[in-house]
């Protein structure tokens, strides 16, 4: 190239480079060429033992599950009263070998002297109507308080006879009482989940009085002292950035579980570690989507488990969980049967 046309072209090329572009805007199309394997179905039947319907009708959730070979989904209920009543019936009586329930815990009547017994009470008509399951979310220790306008603990012992009454009934207790350690950090330009957060502003926990690893701390105290009760931690026990202390808590507890549901992200993102862990503790780990039904999640989640495929899409809501690709961890058969459905069937009805 002539001298004056490579001035031009480094000229031109050094222009084209310092012109900036809003991060919202770019969108980077992967030059990789690697193998690409579509699974329209799951190997073996498929349980979602994590999903939040509510806001569905039965009958389209069911032409989702019969495409995508989904033997049965448990709606976790966001609903508590008479309205989780409604939807507990709602999908109980469209199909009950299909759907399952598990109530929302209801802190109304926090105030009162018997609010451990008020709650017993509302857990166990819940379930005398078909509910498998309590789950406890993230505004315990984060917003829930007392009478006396203190925070509520995670492992506050008034909350004891809860636990207790849960194995009781032989009913599992589900904690989503954290979120991803990048939520509680300041939403800046280190934050690797900048765009999420800056189109979710209200998920963050930056300043919230108690720091993720203070929740989960106050959660695990309360697994080792109702050794009794069966505990499933959701998305891979809100520690899914930090394996090695998932693994510590599933081989120091053996009444834990762990579900997958919106982590595909995390865990696709270091795949030796993933398998591993898979690979060590196939009868703890339950399969969840975490997402509204749709054809081609449940088929990006197949995707992820089956198949050794290299730096695609995971399955995420529309504002994405980070500027990352994952890979798959190609896991064995009698992993996948486990995952897939044999453990969640161990814990429903």
């Amino acid at each position: 190239m002539p001298q004056s046309d490579q001035d031009k072209f480094v000229a031109m090329v050094t222009a084209s480079a310092s012109v900036s572009l809003p991060l919202s805007d770019f969108h980077p199309r992967s030059t990789l060429v690697a193998e690409q394997h579509e699974v329209t179905k799951p190997r073996f039947p498929v349980i979602d033992y994590h999903n939040h319907l509510d806001s569905m009708e039965p009958a389209d959730v069911l032409r989702v599950m019969d495409a995508c070979g989904i033997e049965r989904i448990v709606n976790i209920t966001m609903n508590t009263g008479d309205e989780a009543f409604r939807i507990l019936d709602k999908f109980l009586s469209a199909d009950a070998k299909r759907f399952a329930v598990i109530a929302w815990m209801d802190w109304s009547g926090i105030e009162r002297d018997d609010f451990a017994q008020v709650s017993c009470d509302r857990l166990e008509k819940m379930v005398e109507r078909g509910a498998q399951g309590i789950k406890f979310w993230k505004d315990l220790g984060l917003s829930v308080r007392d009478a006396s306008g203190e925070l509520l603990r995670v492992d506050d012992e008034r909350l004891a006879p809860i636990f207790d009454k849960a194995a009781a009934l032989g009913i599992p207790v589900m904690f989503h009482i954290a979120d991803p350690a990048a939520f509680f950090l300041p939403i800046d330009a280190e934050n690797e989940r900048f765009e999420e957060l800056a189109a979710h502003p209200d998920w963050s926990f930056y300043g919230a009085k108690y720091s993720k690893w203070d929740l989960l701390d106050q959660r695990d105290r309360v697994i080792a002292r109702h050794s009794n009760t069966k505990f499933v931690l959701a998305h891979i026990a809100e520690c899914s950035e930090n394996l090695p202390r998932v693994t510590q808590l599933l081989r120091t507890h053996p009444n834990v579980l762990v579900d997958i549901s919106a982590r595909a992200s995390e865990l696709g993102r270091q795949p030796y570690s993933a398998r591993k862990f898979f690979l060590e503790f196939p009868d703890r780990i339950l399969f969840g989507a975490d997402l509204l039904p749709e054809v081609e999640m449940y088929r990006l989640y197949y995707r992820f488990l089956e198949t050794a495929d290299e730096y695609f899409e995971y399955p995420t809501h529309a504002s994405r969980q980070g500027r990352w690709n994952i890979y798959g961890l190609d896991l064995p058969d009698d992993i996948l049967r486990k995952v897939y459905r044999e453990n969640a069937l161990r814990l429903l009805r």
